[in-house]
């Protein structure tokens, strides 16, 4: 049976988005910056983080397209763009690194109060490759239910987030670092290959316009 046009942009959206937000990669920090905080407490701060970050995500999915235009920039460059910061983020977690995600050690307490807000909600969960995600796949949706789609794709993925940050403590324990490093090298891989789809779709309207008479 073949899938309607919203349904595969809405699984296109899940992936994306799943390997670019990667609720798994996030753990270690989460865990880190909740050390000593109080179960309750640190639950709302997973669900202060997720809510930081839908807002950012959809905020972007819907106006982003006007943030281009504003400074004249457009869809097919960020496309190029995006691509390249995909491809980059993918091999770093094809060899198992969070570069992504690194936070200053020395000094949590500092930005204790606000760690929903920066650096878990804004950039670990919604991060530049979340973003650019969510702006091009919102673009790419040509009508009404492919950008529900997107949406939605969203929202599930940060609510899969959500539900890993409060079970942290004992997914970390069942894991292990080494099936996290598995995890980090499928999802990166699974990246770059989207990368490779996000550059050329930019880049052969860039060239056909170059080329053309």
């Amino acid at each position: 049976m073949e899938l309607s046009p919203a349904l595969r942009h809405f699984l296109l959206a899940l992936v994306t988005l799943f390997t670019m937000v990667s609720p798994l990669g996030v753990l270690p920090i989460y865990l880190s910056l909740t050390a000593g905080l109080p179960r309750e407490t640190a639950r709302g701060v997973a669900r202060r983080a997720v809510g930081t970050a839908l807002a950012v995500l959809v905020v972007f999915a819907l106006a982003g397209q006007l943030v281009f235009r504003f400074f004249g920039v457009s869809v097919d460059s960020l496309r190029v763009v995006g691509g390249v910061i995909f491809f980059v983020m993918g091999y770093e977690m094809l060899q198992a690194r969070l570069s992504r995600t690194r936070h200053d050690e020395e000094r949590p307490a500092e930005y204790a109060d606000d760690v929903a807000l920066t650096p878990l909600g804004i950039p670990m969960i919604a991060g530049p490759g979340a973003i650019t995600s969510v702006v091009l796949l919102w673009s790419d949706a040509a009508d009404a239910p492919r950008k529900v789609a997107v949406l939605a794709a969203t929202a599930l993925v940060l609510a899969v987030t959500l539900l890993v940050l409060l079970g942290a403590e004992g997914i970390q324990r069942r894991l292990g670092p080494g099936l996290n490093k598995v995890q980090l090298r499928i999802m990166g891989l699974i990246t770059m290959m989207i990368a490779v789809e996000f550059f050329f779709a930019g880049l052969r309207p860039i060239v056909r316009q170059l080329l053309a008479p």
